[in-house]
């Protein structure tokens, strides 16, 4: 056959001129879903905390509004849902998640969110998400996460978990843990401690799947609770003589007139609580000097000092890590509160204080629903290395308090090596006195076996805090 290649003699207007190639635009993402995204990535990549970097990305960035309240909704779901997301992303994949480009995947989890968690329309949901990943990664992957997310929208939440959670006869616990969105590890920890893989275990864990209240402290001698309320528009708590409570997104209060003028800060009530603790317990003798041994970031420091001067005690504050220690000064300006940048374990201070605080570090199980992408991070190893941390700080806290002095050890979390566990191998080997914890916290019901104090979001709606009171006694 003979093709003819000859041109024409003139332009053929019957068809339009073809365009000039060019650059191309970049699809255009609104600032909701692109700040979340790049949460996400910070997340990933450099193991930042969400909760740090997103306030400070929706400054930059002058997101607010509607805009600002789906930004957050989007990182944080994603970041708590994260295990299960990966779950049903794994399921609708060929290859594994490890064989997936992590931009892809972080795309893929908002977009897996936003069609099982929230009311975003499925087109939205899933046109959104194809732009990200072009964006962030080009062209050549909108196919793969267009039929992704596709597949992902056939099934609703409660028919992916039906499919995929392990069977409740078989594995209570793993099938609770998939459905609240929790490592079984964790779940398991939570199982123990309340001693139940029952209904109580479920709603612990939903509490902790929940977006928490947020909560703050007014500054004792400064400003009333009530007043405080009357302010921000909160409630006053329903535990804490300091506290307030606001609803969930309740803006960034960092401008407001009391925390700018340093009458109130934002901190969870039951740690308000458990540092209250430690000023109440009956004391023989002196009440003059008073000391934090895990003092950063300064919260419970600040709330120290703020009662230490209405009692006319001092406080020593010591901090390990120099920044944290900075911290701890902002929060303690103007209260009779000394910083030191030390190790706790062997702080070179004076022995002989009447009231110590040991707030431990921890696994930081109790306060997940304010860190959302911790219950991820963490794994079972953690545990060990912090179990030893901390009854070497409890047993340096002993050694700094006088005879008949008071020392609480307060940790969020609940996991039992890290409450019962370290505080009753302490006080085997040093002798001191558990005290009844519970007499600190009149006013709360359901606060657990004696001597110690189990606090818990769905039972208290505050942060699964411990505390536990010994007094020295040689």
């Amino acid at each position: 056959m003979r093709h003819d290649r000859r041109k024409p003699s003139r332009p053929d207007h019957s068809r339009p001129a073809r365009r000039k190639e060019g650059p191309k635009t970049p699809p255009k993402v609104d600032p909701a879903r692109q700040a979340a995204f790049d949460v996400l990535r910070a997340v990933s990549e450099r193991d930042a905390y969400a909760n740090l970097v997103l306030p400070d990305l929706l400054r930059e960035r002058r997101i607010s509004g509607r805009d600002a309240a789906l930004a957050t909704e989007l990182t944080y779901g994603t970041c708590r849902a994260r295990g299960l997301l990966d779950e049903i992303i794994a399921a609708c994949s060929d290859r594994g998640l490890s064989s997936v480009d992590g931009a892809v995947l972080d795309v893929l989890r908002l977009g897996a969110y936003q069609l099982l968690r929230t009311r975003v329309p499925e087109h939205a949901a899933v046109t959104s998400s194809v732009d990200l990943a072009r964006s962030a990664a080009g062209s050549y992957v909108t196919g793969f996460v267009n039929a992704m997310l596709r597949r992902i929208s056939e099934k609703d939440e409660r028919r992916w978990l039906d499919e995929l959670a392990p069977s409740p006869e078989k594995d209570r616990i793993g099938n609770i843990a998939l459905r609240t969105a929790h490592p079984r590890w964790i779940a398991r920890a939570f199982a123990e401690a309340l001693g139940t893989s029952g209904d109580e275990l479920t709603a612990a864990l939903e509490a902790d799947d929940a977006r928490p209240d947020v909560h703050l402290v007014a500054r004792p001698g400064a400003i009333s609770a009530d007043e405080l309320a009357a302010i921000t528009g909160g409630d006053v708590a329903p535990y804490s003589p300091y506290g307030v409570r606001l609803p969930p997104g309740s803006g960034d209060l960092a401008e407001s007139e009391p925390m700018r003028e340093g009458l109130a800060a934002v901190q969870d009530e039951g740690s308000q609580l458990c540092a209250r603790a430690l000023t109440t317990v009956p004391l023989d003798g002196p009440d003059e000097r008073w000391l934090d041994l895990c003092a950063g970031p300064g919260g419970k420091a600040a709330l120290l000092g703020a009662l230490a001067s209405i009692q006319g005690a001092t406080v020593d504050a010591v901090e390990q890590a120099e920044h944290r220690a900075k911290l701890v000064e902002h929060a303690v300006t103007d209260l009779p509160v000394t910083v030191h940048v030390a190790d706790g374990r062997d702080p070179g201070l004076e022995a002989g204080y009447d009231r110590v605080l040991v707030d431990a570090p921890c696994t930081g199980l109790g306060a997940l629903r304010r860190r959302p992408e911790a219950r991820w991070r963490r794994q079972p190893s953690d545990v060990s290395d912090l179990t030893k941390l901390q009854a070497e700080l409890l047993t340096s806290a002993l050694g700094l308090a006088r005879v008949g002095g008071v020392v609480a050890y307060v940790v969020c979390s609940p996991h039992l090596a890290e409450t019962d566990g370290v505080v009753r191998e302490v006080a085997r080997r040093s002798g001191a006195e558990l005290l009844d914890a519970r007499e600190q916290f009149p006013d709360m019901p359901d606060v657990g076996d004696a001597p110690f104090v189990q606090l818990w979001p769905h039972r208290h709606g505050t942060d699964a805090m411990f505390c536990a009171l010994l007094r020295k006694t040689r």
